[in-house]
């Protein structure tokens, strides 16, 4: 039991250590994932459409 003691004493030195983010940079990390996440998902789906179009047409005009 010891050693859990000292394990747990430890995380909460390093957690005191910790340089938080403020909330200013939060939502600026926030934003720029969710606008990455966006594109990402409009240029799957775009070449899923162009794909999946090329696919019917050479499947109908053969």
């Amino acid at each position: 039991m010891k050693k859990v003691g000292k394990f747990f004493a430890g995380v909460k030195k390093e957690m005191g250590r910790v340089r938080w983010p403020k909330k200013k940079d939060m939502v600026k990390y926030s934003t720029a994932i969710l606008v990455c996440v966006v594109v990402f998902a409009a240029f799957f789906v775009a070449s899923d459409v162009i794909i999946a179009g090329i696919r019917t047409f050479a499947e109908e005009n053969l």
